[in-house]
Parts: C-alpha cells; structure tokens; sequence
C-alpha cells in the first residue's frame, strides 16, 4: 500500500515544490493549509484551486485567526516592508506560525496513519525566520514523536521532511521545474493588489524573483508595472 504523507501546502513556491519531491519519493500526498488572518489571502485562493492539480489526493484548509493576536505584518495593520532582505527577523514573521502549523499536520497525520511531514522551510535564501532552521525542525520531531499516541506506543514514528532546507532559490526552482512544476499555479507575494497581482518589492517576491533570475527562468507570474522584472505576458 502506497506510504501517505502531509505536506504543508500555502500555494507558494517552496510548498508547492516540496509537494512534488514528496510525490517524486513514492508517497501519496494529502495537502493542508491555514486560513489564518493572512493579510496575503490570494495564496489561500491559489492553494484552494491548485491542490489537487499539483498532486494532492485530499486538501484540507484549517481556518483559525491569528489577527487576535496580531504582532506581524501579515496579521496585523503594520506595513509590510519593501525595502529588500535584511539580517534582522522581519516584521512579517509570524510568531510561531510554524509550531502551530505543524501541530495540525502532525494531528491530520495520526488519523491519517501517515508517518511523514513535508515542510517547505528553507534557511538559505529566506527573510530570517526561526522556525525555517534545521535545529528547529529536528526539535519539532522529537516533540511529535514524544506527543503524539502512535509514537508513544511505537505503532509510527514521524519524520518531519524539510527537503528544501539547504538548497538557494535557484536550486528549488530548478529541481521544481524537472518534476513538471508548473509555477503559474503558485503565489509568493506578501503584499499583493486585490486582483492579485504580485508586489515585486516585498521579502517573498525580491527572493522568488532572484531565484529565477539566478536559476536562467522568467517568473511566469504577474508584477506590479513599476517592477521591471524578466516575466510572462
């Protein structure tokens, strides 16, 4: 019987890529994302029509709000930030958001009988957030195997896949695009108009656009047309 595996999916980039490395790896996929307060909700739209066209058996959104909370740009009435990738942690990171995240594919996984987690984090060409490292990572999966009942009485023992972790930009685009990604069907922008279209100035677009660029591909997605950017009409 075909191994089952939850895959952290925002209709992004990364996700989206590390979507078809599960697939290129044997598993049958079932795809989660979060309905959380997101300023950037398009990535919700475009993960809600794409899922199952970019492989996934079953796609669950969990809907919670972490605008209560606020304390980010993606949540909370604090611009987002435009100005290039700094060495200090953003004001669009999302306090705790991965913990949380994970903490509902870790639960959808028990029920599921599925011992693996893909996670699309990278620690490499990213904005600086926490819970993208390694360290992190390796900490949460300890943590799932000690929480959970099918680790506690041995019947499973989770693995939480972070296959992009150590690779550029570059990298992932170039190995999304051998496994017949089809990036059209992604969104990255943090700050994007009401139809949609991508800023090209914030975090997410400056690191999507230069993986592109660095990886010899136009972005074949929509910018703003003060973005003089190699894209698709």
């Amino acid at each position: 019987m075909q191994a089952k595996a939850v895959v952290l999916y925002s209709g992004g980039l990364d996700s989206s890529t590390a979507m078809a490395m599960a697939r290129d790896r044997g598993f049958e996929v079932f795809a989660i994302s979060f309905s959380y307060g997101q300023r950037h909700k398009h990535e919700l739209t475009v993960a809600r029509q794409n899922a199952k066209q970019m492989g996934a058996s079953e796609h669950l959104v969990v809907e919670f709000d972490l605008r209560l909370m606020g304390g980010s740009a993606l949540t909370a009435s604090i611009d987002v930030p435009k100005g290039g990738v700094g060495d200090d942690i953003p004001v669009t990171y999302v306090p705790a958001r991965n913990t949380i995240f994970l903490s509902f594919a870790l639960g959808w996984a028990e029920v599921l009988g599925a011992s693996d987690i893909f996670i699309g984090v990278n620690a490499l060409d990213y904005s600086g957030y926490p819970d993208c490292r390694p360290e992190y990572i390796e900490a949460y999966e300890r943590m799932a195997n000690l929480a959970t009942k099918a680790g506690v009485e041995g019947t499973s023992r989770f693995k939480i896949h972070a296959p992009l972790i150590n690779m550029s930009k570059a990298d992932i685009i170039r190995r999304g695009v051998e496994l017949g990604v089809d990036y059209s069907l992604t969104h990255s922008c943090y700050d994007p108009t009401p139809e949609g279209i991508s800023c090209g100035m914030c975090d997410s677009c400056r690191l999507r656009l230069k993986g592109f660029s660095e990886a010899g591909l136009c972005d074949p997605l929509r910018y703003a047309p003060d973005t003089a950017r190699c894209q698709k009409s």
